[in-house]
């Protein structure tokens, strides 16, 4: 556990959004509906408290807990087994099955699923079913809490038209201008974490009643993809014991309890502890086939969004993901394994030697593809090719031709 993850901005924004919610309707359910003077009024309270409380509680579990780092220098017990594992250069050991290194938290992680910034670690092994819970009932908590403020916005808008028409018992919600602007505010947010959290929560569920991670899911696809190729049969995923197997898998006893170690696994018949790790490395052998190297033309500033560097078609279309934007200089070398529209994913040549590699995301328009001068080829003869859609080659066939 660890208290300094809470010295983060996403945890304090969580809980902000928490507390502002948290307040601002129980002070509007104390003029809308008192607990004190109705039966309703008190259960409404209650339950909305009970709510609040809980996804508080699941989500200071959740933090503190962590999902479950596996240790570093990790091999598996038999010598033989290694050959089936990818080998970690940070932690300098084994990833265990499911297992994959964060570049955020540093670490290989027990069944990552992902690195989330509201919780300042990642989502994984120990943590994935009070991170699940805390998501539910923040989900409910604000459908609640955003019903009782749009009730209690109309009455207060209204409270004028009440007390002139003879309904002086439906006026007793007032507002002055910093409670009105509160309740508006805190509004929004209610209904903006039911819709986006609502929506993480649907992907988490699927992700436990599949027992399949969000990288897992991504793993699959490609195998059955690379099999589809060459005409073989569907890759059979090895943790899907069926839905309410997967469930007891992550929740344990309904208390959120941790189960097995992290690192051993049930597998469904006719597969074995190593039948994902095993084609994580032939989609490996793949990748690096068809690894591409650009040359840098252009100054890659490693800024999220670009705007001034790269201009705003560039910094307004980035890549749907967290990963790194890296720094690079005109004449660096990258190994591209990933292509989008406006932007590659790629290793930084020579650093991968190093225990830090430089991985990460750049703007495409700062780089050209290069081709290495062959060995049969005198180097006098290879020169570089005029661009060519963002692309330039260097070959010695190519010279013929602008001769």
């Amino acid at each position: 556990m660890s208290c300094k993850r809470f010295f983060h901005w996403g945890p304090a924004l969580a809980i902000g959004i928490i507390k502002c919610i948290t307040l601002t309707t129980l002070y509007m359910n104390s003029m809308w509906w008192p607990p004190n003077q109705s039966m309703g009024g008190m259960i409404n309270q209650t339950v909305f408290l009970l709510l609040s409380s809980m996804t508080s509680f699941n989500y200071v579990l959740a933090t503190l807990t962590g999902p479950g780092f596996l240790p570093k220098s990790w091999k598996p017990l038999r010598k033989t087994d290694e050959d089936s594992l990818q080998y970690c250069k940070k932690c300098e050991g084994f990833k265990a099955p499911r297992s994959h290194h964060c570049s955020k938290c540093k670490r290989c992680v027990k069944k990552m699923d992902h690195h989330c910034p509201w919780i300042n670690t990642c989502v994984g092994w120990a943590n994935h079913a009070n991170f699940t819970s805390f998501l539910a009932f923040a989900v409910v908590g604000c459908f609640q809490s955003a019903i009782c403020l749009a009730i209690s916005f109309y009455r207060g808008l209204h409270r004028y038209w009440y007390l002139t028409h003879g309904y002086p018992e439906l006026a007793t919600v007032h507002f002055t201008l910093f409670t009105l602007i509160l309740c508006v505010f805190s509004m929004g947010l209610a209904f903006g974490v039911v819709l986006a959290v609502g929506m993480l929560l649907y992907y988490q569920l699927r992700a436990i009643l599949t027992n399949k991670t969000g990288i897992e899911d991504w793993i699959v696809e490609k195998a059955n993809f690379r099999r589809k190729q060459e005409d073989l049969e569907p890759f059979v995923y090895p943790y899907d014991l069926g839905r309410w197997k997967n469930f007891r898998q992550v929740y344990g006893n309904f208390w959120g309890s941790v189960v097995g170690d992290g690192v051993h696994w049930p597998v469904v018949e006719g597969c074995n502890q190593y039948t994902l790790t095993s084609e994580q490395l032939e989609q490996k052998i793949e990748k690096r086939a068809r690894t591409r190297t650009y040359k840098i033309i252009r100054p890659s500033t490693g800024r999220l969004f670009p705007i001034f560097s790269q201009g705003p078609k560039v910094a307004l279309s980035p890549p749907c993901s967290d990963e790194a934007r890296i720094k690079l200089s005109p004449g660096d070398l990258v190994n591209v394994t990933r292509w989008r529209a406006k932007w590659l994913f790629g290793e930084k040549v020579g650093s991968a030697k190093t225990k830090e590699s430089i991985r990460g995301w750049f703007p495409r328009r700062c780089a050209v593809e290069y081709v290495m001068p062959s060995a049969n080829v005198p180097s006098s003869s290879s020169v570089p090719l005029k661009r060519t859609n963002g692309l330039q080659r260097t070959s010695s066939s190519n010279k013929k031709k602008t001769n």
